[in-house]
């Protein structure tokens, strides 16, 4: 089991989270990272003495330094990369949102970490490069180098330990539907961002949530898990389960089919990776199914949240496609969320760019970076050029 980790995100919901899980099992917790949630860092620092910590914003480096004299501190991209290679962690908890998460992975395994991955950008823009890395690092009979977070791919894996993976026939991954389940394009003309962030069933991160209302959320998850389980997107589906009991399904060549349920707590799936291949005490409310009653299942509306059907396609074109359609979403949910365009253009933007995209080779970490990069400043000429 686990003695000692590092989490990259420790002021985010999954980090937040990670700490509380990380504390019940008795797990030391040696290296923090925050982009600019100094306060809270100071404070996860006072509680848990890590030996290291990252800032993103250098502006709060003096700061830090004056509140822990004696502590490693570090920031940037540079610190990142330090905390996640940091010797004495065992585990690396990767909980960044965004493309920032990308090399900070790449590092950790190159160093010779296990990484408990929750930032979905990793895989969707560097599952390529990832791959061919764990091949090199991974032995026949060695545990898991990448071990899943996200409720979805966690349980996945869970329904495949033990078994052989060319018995798998479909992953099946379930999706809330979100907000706005049931409504049509022209209902969602209007939603404010309060609208936006009520999700019926989890507590997230904005950014997170945001896309759990378009459903590209769920389009990001097939791209991950294509990656994380070596299947081809045409054996991946997505079903809708409002219930948000069973996390996902793995669907067998004999018929049958192996899903895990439990509650909705983010704090199950974490355990699991920070304890995996045992597994802890309970962390969350065991599962009551007479009181759950009802499972219910629909097929995903692809008209009205089309980006899960864009999400397919830059799957099955693989290469910069999923590179361009991870940054131009992240940019167009920050100008959302920042109020500068409504929650609809944020699909239309993001359909407008993929459909001029022209695919690229994708050769190394710089390909990616600068694929990125271009994406969103296409997104930002697109943006500003409609506005004057």
């Amino acid at each position: 089991m686990t003695r000692s980790i590092c989490i990259l995100g420790s002021t985010g919901s999954i980090g937040v989270q990670t700490i509380d899980v990380a504390k019940r099992l008795g797990i030391k917790v040696v290296g923090l990272s925050t982009h600019k949630n100094v306060d809270l860092l100071i404070e996860q620092a006072r509680d848990l003495d890590p030996d290291i910590l990252c800032i993103g914003d250098e502006k709060y480096y003096t700061l830090l330094k004056e509140n822990f004299p004696d502590k490693i501190i570090v920031t940037g991209q540079e610190g990142l990369i330090s905390v996640a290679t940091y010797p004495a962690a065992d585990l690396i908890v990767n909980a960044l949102v965004g493309i920032s998460g990308l090399v900070p992975t790449i590092e950790a395994i190159l160093a010779g970490k296990r990484v408990a991955l929750a930032n979905k950008e990793t895989l969707v823009t560097g599952g390529k490069i990832i791959k061919k890395i764990i091949s090199r690092k991974q032995g026949k009979d060695s545990h898991p180098i990448l071990i899943p977070v996200d409720s979805e791919h966690s349980a996945i894996f869970q329904c495949l330990v033990g078994e052989d993976k060319k018995n798998v026939k479909k992953i099946i991954l379930t999706a809330s539907g979100g907000p706005f389940r049931g409504k049509k394009l022209k209902d969602l003309q209007s939603v404010n961002i309060e609208d936006v962030l009520k999700h019926p069933t989890w507590t997230m991160g904005k950014k997170i949530t945001v896309d759990s209302a378009t459903l590209i959320n769920k389009g990001f998850e097939i791209i991950e898990a294509m990656f994380f389980f070596d299947k081809k997107c045409d054996d991946i589906d997505v079903v809708i389960h409002p219930q948000s009991i069973i996390h996902s399904m793995v669907e067998f060549v004999d018929g049958s089919i192996k899903a895990q349920l439990s509650y909705p707590d983010m704090r199950l799936p974490i355990e699991y990776a920070l304890t995996f291949p045992e597994r802890g005490k309970a962390v969350a409310a065991p599962l009551d199914l007479v009181k759950i009653k009802n499972l219910t299942f629909e097929e995903p509306d692809f008209d009205t949240f089309f980006l899960l059907k864009i999400a397919y396609e830059c799957a099955k074109k693989g290469e910069s496609y999923p590179i361009v359609l991870n940054a131009v979403n992240e940019e167009a949910v920050k100008y959302f969320l920042e109020g500068k365009i409504g929650f609809v253009d944020i699909m239309n933007y993001v359909a407008k760019i993929i459909e001029s995209h022209e695919r690229q080779k994708v050769e190394s970490i710089n390909d990616i970076l600068e694929i990125d990069m271009e994406a969103r400043q296409k997104f930002k000429n697109l943006v500003e050029g409609e506005k004057s």
